[in-house]
């Protein structure tokens, strides 16, 4: 990647009422952990390890886990300080998030997932961000990195446009301001005016402060040079259930700010629903044709998931060709899991359904 270099970047538009900041401002690093056992010690290792030299906590919500998770933090706090704990009883991100945030003080706010590692320098370009364009929140890429060729195939997948739409946060892009980042480094004073995260929204709750942030006339600032080392799900079944509950949870916050959401959130389900009239059609053609009812032209219904398998084999042979047979041939899967998971979820979300399926999708 590029220099970062902050002259180059558009001139930023004000931010409405941010307090002064100082030079190496303190931060709390807030960070939700249910179940993080593989991964919790690492993403606190990253935070430990950054090179910004102001003052920092790190405050972990601790939701109901069950995989021993309680006890590596327990350990990890006799060993530092600074690394500290509060229970999330109900164990969901936004309640997890707000609780960290008000067991905290420092005036800048980081926002960490377990499954995340951030870069040594994260913390000091991000504040260095902040205070060059007054932003209330900046954010930069989500770089999904895998260890096993499923997870690198899910990585390829999120990386990709064919994958998650190729929105900044995901493939880079420009520095500037933005619909919304990934994670977020925050201005306490703008995270508090905005009433910090909507505890009834358990995926997307993101997007929907930003939306908020912005509408209040705050600034949200995407920088490139911000990139978060994330690890994807480790499992079929794990992915599923992830775009599941992501698709239903957009579908969710499009019908409530119907019209807060671009064009690309609408793609997985107008897929989903052709390639299922397409088949319906197809199978209608076929049962006419053994009937000897002539209507044959209902067969092109199955150029429709014709076209969709040809789209998925083009686009692992351009983004996953290279990247050892084992992995291209998850890639195969996984692209449609991700796509079909997303566009199924988002028809729940739209059909005031979140709450069925909510107990299936978990948080």
């Amino acid at each position: 990647m590029a220099e970062h270099r902050p002259d180059a970047a558009p001139e930023p538009e004000s931010s409405g009422g941010s307090a002064a900041l100082g030079a190496l401002p303190a931060v709390s690093y807030v960070m939700p952990v249910l179940n993080e056992a593989d991964h919790i010690e690492a993403a606190v290792a990253s935070l430990v390890a950054q090179d910004y030299r102001g003052p920092f906590d790190i405050m972990l919500a601790l939701g109901p886990s069950t995989d021993g998770t309680d006890e590596l933090v327990a350990r990890l706090s006799r060993a530092d300080s600074r690394v500290r704990s509060v229970v999330n009883e109900l164990g969901t991100t936004p309640e997890g998030l707000n609780i960290a945030i008000r067991a905290t003080a420092n005036p800048v706010v980081v926002r960490v997932d377990a499954h995340s590692a951030l870069p040594t320098d994260y913390t000091r370009i991000a504040v260095d961000t902040l205070v060059r364009t007054g932003a209330a929140n900046v954010g930069g890429v989500m770089a999904a990195e895998g260890v096993t060729p499923f997870e690198k195939a899910v990585a390829l997948a999120y990386g990709s446009r064919v994958g998650l739409g190729g929105t900044p946060h995901h493939v880079g892009g420009e520095e500037g301001p933005a619909e919304t980042v990934y994670l977020g480094v925050f201005r306490r004073d703008r995270l508090e005016a905005a009433g910090l995260f909507d505890e009834n929204i358990r995926r997307g709750q993101d997007w929907e402060l930003n939306r908020r942030l912005r509408a209040s006339g705050d600034l949200v600032w995407f920088n490139p040079a911000l990139h978060v080392t994330y690890r994807p799900r480790s499992s079929y079944r794990k992915l599923a259930r992830q775009f599941l509950s992501t698709g239903l949870w957009r579908g969710e916050l499009a019908r409530r700010f119907p019209s807060s959401n671009g064009l690309r959130y609408f793609v997985p389900p107008v897929m989903v629903l052709g390639v299922v009239v397409g088949l319906l059609l197809g199978i209608a053609g076929l049962i006419e044709a053994a009937a000897g009812q002539g209507a044959t032209w209902l067969l092109l219904g199955f150029l429709i998931p014709g076209f969709y398998v040809a789209f998925v084999l083009l686009a692992t042979v351009l983004v996953a060709g290279r990247s050892g047979l084992p992995t291209a041939l998850w890639f195969l899967l996984v692209l449609p899991c991700i796509h079909f998971c997303w566009g199924i979820g988002f028809f729940f979300g739209v059909a005031k359904l979140t709450r069925n399926i909510q107990a299936y999708t978990g948080r």
